[in-house]
């Protein structure tokens, strides 16, 4: 069984308006937190555990999961009696483990903390994007290419209209175009067991000396992702996001 894992401790300084009193994966998208967003996202496809590296507040991750199935269900409190009555609950069929990989852990050491939940192929993702990325396809393009490492490469959309200016002229303009022609990594990866070895300690980020071992040792794969892709990191973000949400359009959602 394929497990997920989500790195969901950092500081989310960038989103500080929403991120001094909760973290980040906690901030919600449509009355929800983004971490439950992406955790459908991989549902969706199939993959229903999860290993959420927690840090920075991570006791409200664990309080949101452990309260799940009220967060879910409609019900009576009668006081008087002590008791509650569930009138009608949905929860997932998910099985989640919360480790606490510590507050100023970097993101290779949050993986490198969680080594005993993993012995075979795993996702890993961050909790703080979403997308429509085919997971299921994902896999087994990894399993296809045999490396260590798969990353999804993602064209953000630019921030400003783009202007073609030849002289004095603007020739043409394009608002908001998709990046400059320039691939990123989109956060949602696959890996082996193999690749925590490369990895020193709590002050490793993983971003950094791993995958450039990965990347000299030919033992990154990249697979193009043209689909939607959104990162939250400001509240910009967040806005356009819960506007997107709203709109009962959001890409990301390919859940029933």
């Amino acid at each position: 069984m394929v497990k997920a894992v989500i790195l969901a401790g950092g500081l989310g300084t960038r989103i500080s308006e929403e991120s001094h009193m909760r973290p980040k994966p906690m901030i919600e998208i449509g009355g929800r937190p983004i971490l439950w967003h992406i955790m459908k996202i991989y549902s969706a496809h199939n993959i229903r555990e999860f290993i959420i590296c927690c840090g920075y507040r991570g006791y409200m991750i664990k309080e949101y999961f452990a309260n799940y199935f009220l967060h879910m269900s409609d019900v009576t409190f009668d006081m008087n009696c002590n008791e509650m009555q569930v009138h009608r609950h949905h929860a997932e069929d998910w099985k989640v483990t919360l480790i606490d990989t510590g507050e100023l852990t970097q993101t290779g050491g949050r993986l490198k903390r969680i080594r005993d939940h993993l012995d075979s192929t795993f996702c890993m993702t961050y909790g703080d994007g979403v997308s429509d990325i085919d997971i299921t396809q994902l896999l087994a393009f990894h399993q296809q290419h045999g490396c260590e490492a798969t990353i999804s490469a993602v064209q953000p959309a630019g921030r400003y209209g783009a202007l073609n200016i030849e002289g004095h002229s603007v020739t043409a303009f394009n608002e908001k175009p998709v990046g400059d022609g320039q691939w990123v990594s989109g956060g949602y990866m696959v890996l082996e067991p193999s690749v925590l070895e490369r990895i020193e300690g709590d002050e490793t980020v993983f971003e950094q000396e791993p995958m450039k071992q990965l990347v000299r040792d030919g033992q990154l794969a990249v697979r193009k992702h043209n689909g939607f892709w959104a990162p939250m990191d400001t509240l910009r973000d967040k806005n356009a996001l819960d506007a997107l949400w709203s709109s009962g359009n959001a890409p990301w959602r390919i859940w029933n």
